[in-house]
């Protein structure tokens, strides 16, 4: 049974939720937008409460901009035990990667984890250079699907009353694209999805160029989830 109830007048979040058209512009799979936005959470300790919160682009990224105001709480030091979620419409770029192993290694009970809608010049070596070391330093990074959208619609969008069941539904085939490109990096091969923007019609093409090596390594659920194994095959 759908809830016709809004976020609630007496709710905490409310002055720190985004409207929903500020979520489908950012969170949109197919829009290559500029921009950056950050949703996150924070768990301290043991305790069952959730912070949650939002930022944006400034003269800084939204990942410098979060470590920064994180750091500079009275109640955060260096022996300090939480856990952090990020919901990120663009993955972090090198720079971004190099800051957040620098803050976590400062922090070791600190744990991050990052899913993102989609991946930032994900064919630039540095950005997979630096997704790869976050990887490796122990941060989770995934790409959103269905369930991570309804989540930040829930706890994150100041949808109208009768409004919860409204998330916009973007098609799970984008999803797994992101996601296959997303364990190309992790691997170490080269890309395999190619993006493009017709800025006339304002259409986003995905093109999916997969080698021998994809093949070989990326396991083969992830291949078949696409439903899409030829060497070459272009959507719109």
């Amino acid at each position: 049974m759908t809830s016709e109830k809004g976020p609630s007048t007496g709710d905490p979040t409310l002055r720190r939720r985004i409207e929903p058209w500020e979520f489908d512009i950012f969170y949109d799979p197919r829009e290559l937008r500029k921009e950056a936005c950050l949703l996150y959470e924070i768990k301290w300790g043991m305790s069952p409460k959730i912070w949650r919160s939002s930022g944006k682009n400034t003269t800084n990224h939204v990942e410098v901009n979060f470590i920064e105001k994180l750091t500079s709480e009275r109640r955060f030091h260096s022996s300090i035990s939480c856990s952090i979620t990020w919901f990120l419409s663009w993955s972090p770029c090198w720079e971004c990667s190099q800051a957040i192993r620098e803050f976590l290694s400062q922090h070791p009970g600190v744990t991050l984890v990052i899913y993102v809608a989609r991946l930032f010049w994900h064919t630039d070596q540095q950005n997979r250079q630096g997704l790869r070391d976050l990887v490796n330093s122990g941060v989770t990074i995934q790409i959103m699907r269905a369930s991570e959208y309804y989540h930040c619609w829930r706890n994150f969008v100041n949808y109208l009353p009768g409004e919860e069941a409204h998330w916009p539904r973007y098609p799970p085939l984008w999803m797994m694209l992101y996601a296959l490109e997303l364990h190309c990096i992790i691997l170490s091969l080269p890309p395999c999805l190619k993006i493009s923007r017709r800025w006339q019609n304002h259409l986003t093409f995905f093109r999916l160029h997969l080698q021998n090596c994809h093949y070989q390594m990326i396991p083969p659920h992830i291949l078949l989830a696409t439903g899409l194994i030829q060497p070459s095959v272009t959507w719109r």
